[in-house]
């Protein structure tokens, strides 16, 4: 975890008249060990791996207090259920691509996607704070080939995957 994202997240927590705690400061060593998307399932069951102790309703109350402190972004890639992305606070405005097919998810930005949020948010008279867009298409990997190794790999770890919309 970067200094400011510590310091963004005391000057918060003091503010709400909240206090750092063991379990929080584990919760948050955890998410911001990387920059991978998650869900709250899946943050479970890293802290259960690395042997912390923590329960499940300090887990959901430290995420809604990340996302409160912009230190956390909720997403929709599709699939039913909520997804963390704990990168916005380096890359607030990205997007993403989602396979429809095996859940993968690639982040990208793009500069002209960028100048028409520009010239879009411009012209009705707005000011872009922030840009999220997902994109829902199929990999190749599984027309192409006929087996996606992104699919089994999600299939085995029994990972929820996006709904078809065809």
């Amino acid at each position: 975890m970067t200094p400011e994202v510590r310091e963004r997240l005391d000057t918060f927590i003091k503010a709400k008249g909240l206090r750092r705690t063991a379990q929080r400061d584990a919760i948050v060593d955890e998410i911001f060990a990387s920059e991978e998307h998650f869900t709250a399932d899946e943050l479970w069951e890293r802290l259960r791996g690395a042997g912390q102790g923590t329960s499940r309703a300090t887990l959901y109350r430290t995420l809604s207090l990340l996302t409160e402190a912009n230190l956390l972004q909720e997403i929709d890639l599709g699939d039913g259920q909520t997804t963390y992305d704990p990168n916005f606070l380096d890359r607030p405005s990205h997007n993403h691509l989602v396979c429809v097919d095996c859940g993968k998810v690639i982040e990208f930005e793009d500069e002209h996607l960028e100048v028409l949020n520009d010239c879009i948010t411009r012209r009705l008279g707005f000011r872009a704070v922030k840009q999220s867009l997902r994109i829902e298409a199929c990999c190749d990997e599984l027309r192409t080939k006929g087996r996606c190794p992104n699919l089994i790999e999600a299939r085995l770890q029994g990972k929820r995957l996006p709904g078809k919309k065809r």
